[in-house]
């Protein structure tokens, strides 16, 4: 098995952590990324891309949480960068109501 980008585990990490209205801070969002140490710096500088991505919801010192209203493109950046399976995704995105329009390009 292939280790995920710093940006998929960040990815993956926050999914996993998020609960509506609490966003995820830097900090504990590296704390359980599936990441070494030694790849932090990056992390960090990846967490800081994410915050102007549209698929992310920036809180600024609150941290980042998924933008609801863009689970598509979060969905194709799963699907294409991280390489993640539909349903996989669809578990992790399950308030995203626009499964049946969806491309999987």
């Amino acid at each position: 098995m292939r280790k995920p980008s710093v940006k998929c585990a960040l990815l993956a990490a926050m999914l996993a952590e998020h609960r509506w209205g609490s966003p995820v801070v830097e900090e504990n969002l590296l704390s359980i990324s599936a990441i070494e140490s030694s790849d932090y710096p990056t992390a960090s500088e990846v967490f800081d891309e994410l915050r102007s991505e549209p698929y992310i919801t920036s809180k600024g010192n609150r941290g980042i949480e998924p933008n609801n209203s863009e689970f598509d493109a979060l969905a194709d950046v799963l699907s294409h960068e991280c390489e993640w399976e539909p349903f996989e995704i669809r578990n992790r995105l399950k308030h995203y109501e626009g499964w049946d329009q969806h491309e999987w390009a």
